[in-house]
């Protein structure tokens, strides 16, 4: 019996045991899941909806179907506040009118980031953008100063610099016809995230064959496919059956690149504090990586090697693909409309004549038309066409009950089309943003950059930038547009772009100082990098 009991028991014990917590992990799965599905029965939604796969089976494939689909939703469900999606076994709760939008993002119950952000955790870490509770708090009170306006004031050479070699690249498109200018203002914008965040050159105007460069665009292209395929959540299948191993070999090449930034910076920062001015008496610039490595915590310690890595890699993701997206829709909108293009041309001819000085503070405040027009490309076309929250707890919600863990989606994209605050929403006006055409209209009818507590921190960097690139192109170049609206066909995945860019024809405003912008390019190329 001894010899029964020591042979035989304890695999049996530990197989019992194994299935008790199998069991009880499958009892919880299900009880949650389907309390959510009979608490959320009474909420509109989509036809088509089966137990565990939802209505995975009906969405899209390709990201502009996919896109289009869920606009046409929208219209399916303009005359009720909200309606409800299933993506296998999670309910998402799309919002799109400002009364069911405010209540969420006002709510720091509903703080978190919904349930698909988990898949940046690879790249991004838990950042400012994808962290919650007590590290997001004092993360973002930590980084606020960074982003102060006095700084950011020191970030508008570099903004010019790179804003003048746009317009030479540019140059040899003028009076030639039909180009995609989509990956020109592109580059021009990682340019200018790369110096400010990490300080440090990339020339990617001038190298748009570079490694890192092709693999940020597709690390957030590989993310938002599985973000779309619930089959693929699951770690393992996705490293067996999708795309894992290209999203591996993809982060590396991303991640080795910022963690050879951050260190060459932190071995080098004594060296530049104590050589801080050149030989002319001319400070040198500092990066957002400089702050942070300077940057302490309440209890005096600093950040470690892996939380500024997170938050480098974080300012070049949301940094550079969402200003560069916004400032190509407004070339496409102005070069649509050229009343609007004439008044913005007036206006910088008053602030700046015909010279050709950089842009500096005083200028950005003049460019109020200019903001307008940024403002209502924004309306049309929100860099950020989506985003999510956890619910954190049992709510109502215009008199719908939502049960904690249900993710709710906000369709800023839809949002920013309400007829009630923006009259024939699928016109261009800028001067919907105008003071005083602005007045009672909610806070929340209008959130291209998010809104409540997690609001966008960078979003005065973002406008500043905007302003100084599109003013440098405006200044040089009359635009027309090569495409009709229907033909843009955006695509909503991470950022909303144009399936298939953004066609423009240039011509040349006044004779090129070409001689000063090549100058300007060649320095740029062969000065001593600031920071190695």
């Amino acid at each position: 019996m001894a010899v029964l009991f020591g042979t035989y028991s304890l695999p049996f014990f530990a197989v019992s045991i194994f299935i008790a917590a199998l069991t009880y992990i499958t009892f919880k799965l299900l009880s949650g899941y389907l309390h959510k599905w009979f608490e959320m029965k009474p909420i509109p939604g989509v036809e088509g909806t089966y137990p565990f796969i939802g209505n995975a089976l009906m969405l899209k494939n390709d990201a502009g179907d996919f896109f289009r689909q869920i606009m046409e939703f929208t219209k399916e469900f303009s005359d009720v506040p909200l309606f409800k999606i299933w993506i296998g076994p999670l309910p998402l709760l799309v919002l799109f009118h400002a009364e069911t939008v405010e209540p969420v993002l006002n709510n720091p119950i509903h703080m978190e980031k919904s349930y698909v952000y988990s898949f940046l955790h690879p790249w991004l870490g838990t950042g400012l953008l994808t962290s919650t509770g007590t590290k997001w708090r004092q993360r973002r009170k930590m980084l606020t100063p960074t982003f102060h306006f006095s700084i950011l004031t020191d970030f508008l050479e570099v903004m010019n610099e790179q804003a003048e070699i746009l317009v030479d690249k540019l140059d040899k498109q003028a009076g030639k016809g039909p180009f995609n200018c989509f990956n020109y203002v592109t580059l021009c914008a990682l340019d200018i995230i790369c110096e400010t965040a990490m300080g440090k050159k990339v020339y990617a105007q001038s190298n748009s064959e570079s490694e890192y460069v092709k693999s940020v665009y597709k690390m957030s292209d590989i993310i938002s496919r599985r973000q779309r395929a619930p089959w693929f959540w699951p770690d393992s299948v996705y490293k067996c059956f999708g795309e894992g191993r290209e999203h591996e070999k993809t982060l590396k090449v991303v991640q080795s690149f910022t963690y050879k930034v951050i260190r060459e910076r932190e071995e080098n920062i004594s060296n530049v504090e104590s050589d801080s001015d050149s030989d002319h008496g001319t400070k040198k610039r500092q990066a957002f990586l400089d702050m942070l490595l300077k940057t302490t915590y309440e209890d005096g310690s600093k950040m470690s090697h892996q939380d500024i890595q997170e938050e480098v890699d974080t300012f070049m993701f949301e940094g550079h693909d969402t200003t560069a997206a916004s400032m190509n829709w407004v070339l496409h909108l102005l070069g649509s409309h050229p009343e609007a293009l004439r008044k913005v041309q007036q206006e910088l001819q008053e602030v700046f004549g015909s010279s050709d000085r950089p842009i500096n503070t005083e200028d950005l405040k003049k460019l109020r038309y200019l903001e307008c027009v940024i403002k209502e490309s924004l309306r049309l076309f929100p860099s950020v066409p989506f985003f999510g929250r956890n619910i954190g707890e049992d709510c109502r919600i215009n008199g719908f009950k939502v049960p904690k863990g249900a993710n709710a989606v906000i369709i800023t994209y839809a949002l920013h089309r309400d007829p009630r605050y923006f009259p024939e929403p699928e016109e261009f006006r800028p001067e919907r943003f105008m003071p005083e055409n602005s007045v009672g209209r909610p806070p929340y009818a209008y959130i291209p950059f998010s809104a409540g507590l997690r609001n966008c921190i960078g979003q005065r960097f973002a406008q500043m930038e905007e302003k100084v690139v599109l003013a440098y192109v405006l200044r040089n170049f009359n635009v027309e547009a090569c495409q009709t609206r229907e033909e843009l066909r955006p695509v909503g995945e991470l950022i909303l772009r144009p399936e298939k860019g953004i066609w423009i024809k240039l011509e040349r405003r006044k004779p090129q100082t070409s001689s000063k912008r090549k100058l300007t390019e060649s320095q740029t190329r062969t000065t001593i990098d600031y920071y190695g």
